[in-house]
């Protein structure tokens, strides 16, 4: 008995392939930056009728912003929508709006008086707008991924399920690079704080042999002119180290 296999479409295929490497380049991402800017390429060329990508993101003091977008006329709209207070990427970047907002016949202005006709003046149809779902140290924030169409009907059926899936893989990947880039500055700091160790304890030994203290003195004479000339005390403790003649 022979086992039946079913040929998969070709746009399918297409689809996965570019998700497996969304997936993988979303991996390599150092920061939030790098996540946001290739989920913005990826989408133009994975949802057709997609002519401008942006994303949102909203503070924790209830901000709007965009961190980057496919053209600088999607920073333009998604500022329109940010003044007026309303739009589909400002009600779906709201913690608690809907997952999703699909703005359509947007030059009747009937949602959004202001936004949609000047949407359509630009000359689009449809914006869908598909929130991120952050957690851990961003759960007080909240954003979308927004797409722009000039095609009528180009953003529904199969571009809705696409806009939820690269908005979740975003999500994700923000997470994950927010991690990295704490992870990365806590080294830093660690190594900042090491190597600050370690020049207040050579300055100490140059105080120590010039002045012939004790290392509790020359400790206290490091802290006691810091304070008096207002400078940090191992920038001081550089200073007297670099007098040192090499």
């Amino acid at each position: 008995m022979s086992e039946e296999s079913t040929a998969v479409p070709a746009a399918q295929w297409d689809a996965t392939r570019h998700l497996r490497d969304l997936t993988r380049s979303l991996m390599s991402a150092g920061t939030v930056g790098e996540v946001l800017d290739r989920v913005v390429s990826l989408t133009c060329r994975l949802i057709p009728g997609a002519d401008l990508v942006s994303f949102t993101l909203r503070t924790t003091d209830g901000r709007y912003h965009t961190p980057t977008e496919s053209d600088p006329l999607a920073l333009e709209l998604d500022r329109v929508q940010y003044e007026a207070g309303e739009g589909p990427c400002v009600d779906a970047a709201d913690e608690s709006g809907l997952g999703y907002v699909r703005a359509v016949d947007l030059a009747s202005g009937q949602d959004w008086p202001r936004f949609g006709p000047a949407a359509a003046a630009a000359g689009f149809s449809e914006v869908l707008a598909t929130a991120l779902v952050l957690d851990g140290d961003l759960a007080d924030c909240s954003g979308a991924l927004n797409i722009y169409s000039r095609t009528p009907g180009a953003l529904a059926g199969e571009a809705v399920d696409m806009a939820l899936v690269l908005a979740t893989h975003a999500s994700l990947a923000i997470q994950g690079a927010r991690a990295a880039e704490r992870a990365a500055l806590r080294e830093t700091q660690l190594r900042q704080a090491v190597e600050s160790r370690d020049v207040i304890g050579q300055a100490k030994g140059i105080l120590m042999q010039r002045r012939n203290i004790s290392a509790d003195d020359a400790f206290a004479l490091l802290r006691d002119t810091s304070q008096r000339m207002n400078v940090k005390l191992a920038q001081l403790a550089r200073t007297v180290t670099e007098s040192v003649p090499g």
